[in-house]
């Protein structure tokens, strides 16, 4: 039995990638991995359990990459995984052409350096996919920074910001945007457990303004938007109209669009773009990304579908940090 899935499709340019580092096989990649202690495979798996095969050997392969070339920091560790996952994209797919690997590791790193003081998951609605994401974020990235990463979902309806709080262990901050002022004001802060979850904080907004007052308030650096449930309602014109105003501001500000790529998963609500089109989430996303990802922020299969591997977007963001953080103490430990 294969390996993992699509094995035939993608093995020759794994090889290919391993072979730039030394590295004969996918066998010897996980060896490389276990002689340093990293199990690359498992902290992947736990980060999102529905994930497929090949996503946990791709952080196998990225993390082997990593370990041989003998890196040091996390942030140089995530940039070495994204070679590793770009090797897992299927020439000619979408995933191929816009180098999503490769994007997934530099945005690992970018949350991984001190510049990047808040990350924010910027969804339609409060989703588990963005949750998990943020739980594998704040588990791992502050072991390898100075000043702690902040990690907030800003997304669309109080009442699921809550829930999504209360079931996760995050603290949900209420929040009140006054249109005749355009003022954020914070009602209360409800932290729903003790430990590192507490410190990502969820947002509910009722709509647009409120949202980029929200991005503004917290002050994001880097974010990424979710792509399925009302991307034109809400997350896509947040980020958009945050973009401009940071611009105005003089003020950094990457914008990660999680994907679209397909036109097929879209709702009614997005003014009916076909299957043969890039479809509405696809095209918003051009307009204020700094990078397109490509697939589900969420759905495994939809990933896999667009050529990279099975995993969301958002969990991925995750799992890059927390294979890139165990590389870093692997190396701290004098493992190689």
């Amino acid at each position: 039995m294969a390996l993992f899935e699509s094995y035939e499709r993608r093995i020759d340019q794994i090889n290919a990638e391993l072979k730039k580092h030394g590295i004969s096989s996918i066998e010897e990649a996980k060896k490389v991995c276990d002689d340093a202690g990293v199990d690359a495979y498992n902290i992947t798996k736990s980060i999102q359990p529905i994930c497929f095969e090949n996503a946990c050997w791709a952080y196998t392969v990225g993390a082997a990459i990593a370990i041989k070339d003998g890196v040091k920091t996390a942030a140089e560790a995530a940039e070495k995984i994204g070679l590793g996952l770009q090797s897992f994209c299927i020439p000619g797919s979408v995933a191929d052409d816009r180098k999503v690997g490769i994007g997934h590791g530099n945005l690992g790193a970018m949350l991984l350096r001190e510049e990047t003081k808040c990350f924010a998951f910027l969804a339609g609605h409060e989703s588990f996919a963005a949750a998990e994401g943020a739980i594998g974020l704040a588990r791992s990235a502050n072991k390898a920074r100075k000043e702690d990463l902040r990690v907030i979902l800003n997304g669309l309806g109080k009442d699921a910001a809550q829930i999504i709080s209360r079931i996760n262990g995050f603290t949900y901050v209420q929040t009140k945007f006054d249109y005749y002022t355009g003022k954020l004001e914070i009602v209360k802060e409800t932290a729903y457990s003790k430990g590192e979850r507490a410190n990502v904080r969820c947002y509910g907004a009722d709509d647009v303004r409120e949202g980029v007052a929200i991005m503004h308030h917290e002050g994001v650096d880097v974010s990424i938007t979710g792509n399925s449930t009302n991307p034109t309602r809400f997350q896509h014109p947040v980020a958009g109209t945050y973009k401009k105003e940071c611009i105005e501001q003089g003020k950094k500000y990457f914008s990660v669009a999680s994907g679209g790529g397909t036109g097929r998963t879209l709702h009614p609500d997005n003014m009916a773009a076909g299957p043969a089109s890039y479809g509405m989430t696809d095209t918003m996303g051009r307009m204020h990304s700094d990078a397109q990802f490509a697939g589900s922020s969420s759905v495994p299969a939809h990933v896999e579908m667009m050529g990279l591997i099975g995993m969301g977007n958002n969990p991925m963001v995750g799992a890059t940090v927390a294979v890139a953080v165990a590389v870093e103490e692997a190396a701290k430990a004098g493992k190689f």
